[in-house]
């Protein structure tokens, strides 16, 4: 087995004795065993992927507990782990190798990334694991293997069959004018069959999400958007700024993706924001919304009772939708890689005139190109424990300082408070650092007789000329 040796400085073997183990990260002793390390493997395997430094290890000393760099002595002495983790994936290719060696430090250490895996990755026990903060959990009860599967895609909610009459979605309005206009020849129940989504003469979750006139008294809690308006720029939502009682979206999964964006405009189009000529319309992409709230609804994981949230702030929108990324599919590798939870609503929805989800596979590619044209940062992707988020920020790819000199172009001073406003900076004193970088430049000078919180920024003779 070929592994690679990379040679690093004293300062970086500092910086990996300084390390913290996290959801995605681990530190072992040369001693552990081969099972032990498979468990952890399996872990950052089934959940998020991870790195495990194997040389690493925590000691008690009089000053408490440190760590010390001891690696194996040779390469060959980790052939026994690099075995038994080679043998833990059908394809072997869940994980990267390498030795890590410096001067003045004993042994090679064995740095390990593994990879988050399309299927699941089991222990040498025969137990899967998956990684919370910094330990690994075993799945163990067939509830618990179920809800991995569905995490990983393994297996799609979108198939499970409803204790229902099969009416539900063969005598639908929404099914019966889709057959007219895009199937003409079939008869509902034949071509529901066809499709998987009727099963021993009942629905499935698929089927009613796509075909029942009213999916939410069947799937409560689990098929409605749910839109919440906060009149605050805070990191978190507090109910003293929540305006009105949430809007509760219901409706077939066509509808409501479309009712969903419509609403969500209505309510963006009434805030205003400041900008360098003033208060001014604060404006998302009509494309933008509509990808991210058309992903958020047909890739959720309708296993979990909970409903696409989607929560309007003074300066940015976040769409929360149930269930972690499927797969292989990470926060990072999202934009390139495909992988449908669930691939009927998504195959079948593309088939209704002017579908959701007209470029399959191309939506959030589409919702980030459609920022950069309006100058505006990317969204912001984020896996949580069990949702993934999305946060569309109203900031401006403007340099803070290009900020400034477009808004002293039609005003006579600014503030930091004001500048805050206009950047998107949350420190005080990183706005600082903004008005001092353009005072030595020569472009700024403070107003006279402005202290304290009073303090204010105007042009000076040279910035004047420059602004023009």
């Amino acid at each position: 087995m070929n592994v690679a040796v990379v040679g690093i400085s004293g300062d970086q073997v500092e910086e990996l004795l300084a390390l913290e183990e996290t959801h995605f990260l681990d530190v072992k002793s040369t001693a552990i065993s081969p099972g032990s390390l498979g468990k952890t493997v399996s872990a950052f395997a089934n959940t998020s992927g991870g790195e495990i430094y194997i040389g690493i290890e925590e000691v008690v000393r009089k000053k408490g507990v440190e760590r010390i760099w001891r690696g194996f002595v040779n390469q060959e002495a980790a052939n026994a782990l690099l075995q038994v983790i080679e043998g833990m994936s059908p394809l072997g290719n869940h994980y990267e190798a390498e030795f890590l060696r410096a001067e003045d430090v004993k042994g090679t250490v064995l740095h390990l990334t593994v990879q988050k895996t399309r299927e699941i990755v089991f222990a040498s026990n025969g137990v899967a694991y998956i990684r919370r903060g910094a330990q690994k959990l075993p799945v163990e009860e067939d509830d618990a293997l179920q809800r991995l599967k569905y995490d990983k895609g393994l297996s799609s909610f979108e198939d499970e069959v409803l204790d229902i009459e099969s009416s539900e979605i063969t005598n639908s309005t929404v099914v019966i004018d889709f057959l007219i206009r895009v199937v003409p020849s079939a008869e509902p129940e034949v071509w529901l069959q066809k499709q998987r989504l009727l099963a021993k003469g009942r629905p499935t979750v698929a089927g009613v999400l796509l075909f029942s006139d009213e999916p939410q008294p069947v799937l409560p809690k689990r098929s409605a958007v749910k839109l919440f308006r906060y009149r605050t720029k805070a990191e978190d939502g507090e109910r003293d700024y929540l305006v009105g009682d949430p809007t509760t979206i219901e409706g077939p999964a066509y509808d409501l993706i479309y009712e969903a964006v419509r609403r969500t405009k209505d309510i963006i189009e009434g805030i205003e924001k400041l900008g360098p000529t003033g208060m001014e319309k604060i404006a998302y992409p009509h494309e933008t919304l509509h990808e991210i709230i058309t992903n958020a609804v047909l890739h959720r994981d309708y296993s979990i009772a909970a409903d696409v949230q989607v929560r309007i702030f003074d300066n940015r929108v976040e769409i929360e939708s149930p269930g972690r990324l499927p797969g292989h599919i990470t926060s990072e590798n999202l934009l390139r890689e495909q992988f449908a939870r669930n691939p009927k609503m998504v195959r079948l929805i593309n088939r209704f005139p002017d579908p959701p989800n007209k470029d399959v596979g191309e939506g959030l590619n589409t919702a980030f190109e459609a920022m950069e044209k309006l100058r505006l940062k990317p969204p912001i992707l984020e896996e949580r424990e069990n949702s993934f988020l999305v946060i569309i920020r109203h900031e401006s790819l403007g340099s803070p300082e290009q900020l400034v000199i477009e808004y002293l172009k039609t005003h006579d001073e600014i503030t930091n408070s004001i500048g805050r406003d206009l950047s998107g900076i949350k420190s005080e004193n990183s706005m600082k650092e903004v008005f001092y970088r353009l005072r030595d430049k020569g472009l700024l000078e403070q107003v006279p007789g402005k202290y304290g919180n009073k303090t204010a920024w105007q042009f000076t003779t040279k910035g004047k000329r420059t602004a023009r």
